[in-house]
């Protein structure tokens, strides 16, 4: 199965150009703020959602080429998931991403919501000058999606009663519509009709969920360092994903664990050990799966080049990290 640098390769030197331009494009601000988010673009990642604009920008382009508004869409997404992260680890009060010391670890909590939110009004400002309304409202809507989603899953903490609709709400909101609606956009600035646009958002909705949920069963079955966080801390911290649902179906006893909000020594081993020991793991896998198998079919009208047949293995690149 190739990894992600394999899979970005197509647009290896527009990734390489963007992370450079995501450091001008900081500007003059505070200097404090400036530092908090270099300190966070230093840190790496996989630049996965970036990755995809480019990936669809160039696969619908007539000529495979990329113009100045699909890279600055591709700059404008990597900004908004990244401020995202600096205010999600403020809310989990997670001490490290991507293996390195948080924002608010780094430097404290005031410096890391006001460089989240920093980095958003960047973002804001660049989508403005994209001077195209329907992509303006696709990107405004998904940072919209992300803080519905983060009330969302703080409402819904230790809470047993809540349904798999809302888990599928929440896990779009946090993770699906910006790869979505990104890729939407991109097709919105190539022209496209509004048939293949519902097919890149399609493709972005259910890579997303796909993504998430694998994300989710990696929580109860993943190491620390594969992770990047703690084993078992969605779970620990209250956060019901599909696994911890399915289970609760499977096995009743969870749910008293779970409602005392693990109190007791050896409550959360014990969890741990009820999702594990049933079939919400293997139930959760063929969710993911099914997502997958979506997201990889609506893009069958694409003609056949490199970043087509990158696009088209992401699903099964998503579902390899489960394996």
């Amino acid at each position: 199965m190739a990894t992600v640098a394999e899979l970005l390769q197509p647009v290896e030197a527009d990734l390489d150009a963007l992370l450079a331009d995501l450091r001008s494009l900081i500007g003059a601000g505070h200097p404090i703020l400036q530092a908090a988010a270099e300190h966070l673009f230093a840190a790496g990642g996989k630049r996965l959602r970036p990755g995809i604009v480019l990936l669809v920008s160039r696969a619908v382009a007539p000529d495979g080429e990329l113009g100045p508004r699909h890279r600055r869409l591709a700059e404008i997404t990597e900004m908004i998931h990244t401020a995202s992260l600096v205010h999600d680890d403020v809310v989990d009060e997670a001490a490290t991403r991507r293996g390195v010391d948080t924002v608010h670890s780094r430097f404290n909590h005031r410096v890391a919501v006001l460089a989240g939110d920093f980095l958003f009004a960047q973002a804001s400002w660049h989508l403005a000058n994209l001077d195209d309304l329907e992509v303006v409202k696709l990107l405004s809507r998904v940072i919209m999606d992300l803080a519905d989603g983060e009330v969302k899953q703080g409402l819904f903490r230790y809470d047993t009663g809540q349904s798999f609709e809302t888990y599928l709400e929440k896990s779009y909101c946090k993770t699906a519509s910006l790869i979505a609606n990104s890729a939407r956009a991109a097709g919105v600035l190539t022209g496209l009709p509004g048939s293949q646009l519902d097919d890149l958002y399609c493709f972005g909705r259910q890579l997303g969920l796909a993504f998430q949920v694998v994300d989710d069963i990696l929580d109860f079955t993943g190491s620390d360092q594969q992770l990047g966080k703690p084993a078992a801390s969605d779970l620990a911290s209250g956060y019901l994903t599909a696994p911890a649902l399915y289970a609760l179906q499977e096995r009743p006893a969870l749910a008293g664990l779970i409602e005392r909000e693990f109190c007791e020594e050896g409550d959360l081993e014990q969890a741990l050990e009820l999702v594990r020991g049933c079939e919400a793991i293997p139930r959760s896998r063929d969710l993911a799966e099914g997502f997958a198998q979506e997201a990889a079919e609506a893009l069958g009208w694409l003609a056949p080049s490199e970043p087509r047949s990158a696009l088209r293995a992401l699903p099964d690149f998503v579902l390899s990290r489960l394996y």
